[in-house]
């Protein structure tokens, strides 16, 4: 070492009397290249001294310098693609896109000035601002209020929020529950138009009538009776709404816009997988708004009730190609009652308990011997048909599932059966995505808890509803609701636990478990003394069966 120099490295400093101060670099094989100050300055005899907080201080800082480098290189790296997705994303939504921008501003202004209301008579009381408005229009509730301002898209995409436990925080879960109530009619003069503009010929020229009341009203879509001219069978007619697909392209591509640039400015945005979610509500919204790819849903869904002699047992609604269209699909009306409604189930069959057999067994061998699953068996899609047949309706919304998906939830299923914890545990490790080992042990622990609660889920409301001697579709969709609310909460513990020890599950198997529990309230009304699980008279099929054998 040279004399007169005071040098700091690894913590050690040496000092001797001259005045000079310089800086220098040293390269560690551990640590990345960190600057190191060199000083000379007088002092006095004291040769030998530690600073390690110093030299920390400064290791850090250059490591500092060194992320935010490599930060700014990958961002200028991944730039051209961000704007080139942008441009070309823009250049899709096209004029439509300044149209709903407009119509964002002013709802975000019309939902902003309720928050102020709300602000200020919070703020006239002695009483704290709840951190709920602190978080503004993000909070849950107001961004459900924005999301029903801005329409269909929006409210479609709180469904998907409702729905998909396993990719959002809870209070969001909870609070979109509320977009699956009865959305507004449209009037019928409009439904006329896309009939007219769709099929190519005038209404009255294939059907004998339409009924103007609409049967339903979705969000996207509302269905009309009918009966078509010569024939005279009896139909229901699912319309698309008008100017929905506009703006729901406009919206989504919107919301993947922000989604890119949220994850480019914020790298961790990454490993949580906001473009892919995003991507993934985009595919299932355009698929739904698709009737061409429902109705081959449905096809598929008939063909595998046909290749395995199941027509008698169950039934989906046949499809009038001819008069089905994108934005129009034509249907078979089925006549029947949701599997809620108790007393004309017992009315229609000797034997509740053996239609609900069939449809589980009819259910659970799709998930295999179809490339899609029906993902919305609620009660309002699910019926005993008047001719003692189950009846599966609206294949909107579907589901695919993995072979890896599929091995580990048929052993989720068994382990759930037989009340064997470690098992389940393990099977959702294999299935869940998670960067850390986990502790089955405990998560078995933690999964008993849960699975214990099951049987306290509230069944009164449902039977209430079943046997009222008045029912009606108000009550049957009220009682869909609590459904949603009741068994979003038990899956939401599923899902608390399971992250609290860094597993995330793929969508599909949140579908599969809402579908379950759907069956499991069925189970409860209609066979209470049956576990679905462990009956012999309902078979799950094996995963060594080839897939999509009735494609």
């Amino acid at each position: 070492m040279m004399a007169g120099v005071s040098v700091m490295m690894r913590g050690m400093m040496v000092n001797n009397n001259h005045g000079r101060c310089l800086s220098v670099f040293h390269h560690s094989p551990q640590l990345a290249p960190v600057a190191v100050r060199v000083s000379i300055r007088p002092k006095s005899a004291r040769n030998l001294q530690f600073r390690p907080k110093r030299f920390c201080l400064y290791a850090r800082y250059s490591q500092s310098q060194n992320l935010f480098t490599s930060r700014v290189q990958d961002g200028i790296e991944k730039l051209p693609k961000l704007v080139e997705d942008i441009v070309q994303t823009s250049i899709s939504t096209g004029p439509r896109g300044a149209l709903r921008l407009a119509q964002g501003i002013q709802a975000v202004l019309g939902v902003g000035s309720e928050w102020l209301a709300d602000v200020s008579k919070t703020a006239n009381s002695s009483t704290r601002l709840p951190t709920e408005m602190q978080l503004g229009l993000l909070s849950p509730r107001y961004l459900r209020r924005l999301f029903e301002r801005m329409g269909a898209t929006y409210i479609k995409l709180g469904q998907f929020i409702a729905s998909a436990p396993t990719l959002f925080p809870p209070e969001y879960v909870q609070e979109f529950q509320y977009c699956f109530d009865r959305a507004p009619a449209v009037p019928f003069e409009e439904i006329q138009a896309i009939l007219r503009e769709e099929l190519g010929s005038p209404i009255d020229t294939i059907f004998e009538y339409v009924d103007p009341a609409p049967l339903a009203s979705a969000s996207i879509a509302q269905v009309h009776g009918a009966r078509i001219r010569g024939t005279q069978e009896d139909v229901v007619i699912k319309v698309l709404k008008p100017g929905i697909e506009d703006i729901l392209v406009a919206d989504l591509n919107f919301v993947y816009i922000v989604a890119r640039i949220l994850e480019f400015l914020s790298p961790e945005l990454n490993r949580a997988s906001m473009v892919a979610i995003v991507k993934d509500i985009r595919e299932s919204m355009l698929e739904e708004v698709d009737f061409k790819k429902e109705a081959a849903n449905i096809e598929s869904f008939r063909k595998y009730l046909e290749a395995m002699g199941l027509t008698r047992q169950a039934t989906a609604p046949k499809v009038y190609q001819q008069y089905s269209a994108k934005r129009v699909l034509t249907m078979e009306r089925l006549y029947g009652v949701p599997l809620t409604d108790l007393d004309s189930v017992n009315a229609l069959v000797p034997n509740p308990e053996s239609s609900l057999i069939t449809a589980l067994n009819v259910w659970f061998g799709s998930l295999l011997a179809c490339e899609t699953f029906h993902a919305d068996v609620h009660a309002g899609n699910l019926w005993l048909l008047r001719d003692g047949r189950i009846g599966f309706l609206d294949f909107g919304i579907v589901g695919r599932i993995s072979p890896k998906t599929w091995t580990a939830m048929e052993i989720f299923l068994q382990s759930l059966a037989t009340e064997e914890y470690n098992s389940m545990a393990s099977a959702l490790i294999d299935m869940g995505a998670t960067n850390k080992d986990v502790d089955s042990k405990a998560f078995a622990r933690d999964l008993e808890k849960i699975f214990s609660s099951i049987q306290d889920l509230d069944t009164e409301i449902i039977v209430a509803t079943a046997r009222g001697t008045n029912a009606n579709a108000t009550a049957v969709s009220a009682n869909v609701i609590v459904d949603e609310r009741q068994m979003n909460a038990l899956f939401l513990d599923l899902v608390r636990v399971s992250e609290s020890y860094g597993l995330r599950f793929p969508r599909e198997f949140a579908l599969l478990m809402k579908q379950l529990l759907y069956f499991d309230r069925y189970t409860r009304l209609l066979a209470p003394n049956m576990n679905m699980l462990r009956d012999q008279r309902i078979t799950i099929v094996s995963n060594q069966r080839s897939r999509n054998i009735y494609q």
